[in-house]
């Protein structure tokens, strides 16, 4: 009974936190290009969980909304906006 009331919660509430396979399939691009835009520090930081890396869907979600920054800058605005473009 409680496995079935779990999977009716996972049914209805998209996971907090999403794979580079869940994240290229949002963003439409491939996993290769996922890890790329990763290496080239053009996506949030991801979180390590148990040994894999995972993006919190909220901060993807606000990330593109701000225009898809690098991630400097990304972790600025995270911060409070103190971002010196000027650097």
């Amino acid at each position: 009974m409680a496995k079935q009331k779990q999977e009716q919660v996972n049914q209805t509430q998209p996971p907090l936190a999403i794979s580079a396979k869940e994240l290229a399939a949002i963003l439409g691009v491939s996993l290769r290009h996922v890890c790329r835009l990763d290496e080239k520090k053009m996506l949030p930081k991801a979180l390590w969980l148990g040994g894999s890396r995972k993006w919190l869907r909220k901060e993807i979600e606000a990330f593109l909304e701000a225009g898809a920054p690098d991630r400097e800058v990304w972790e600025a605005i995270k911060d409070g906006g103190n971002y010196d473009s000027c650097k």
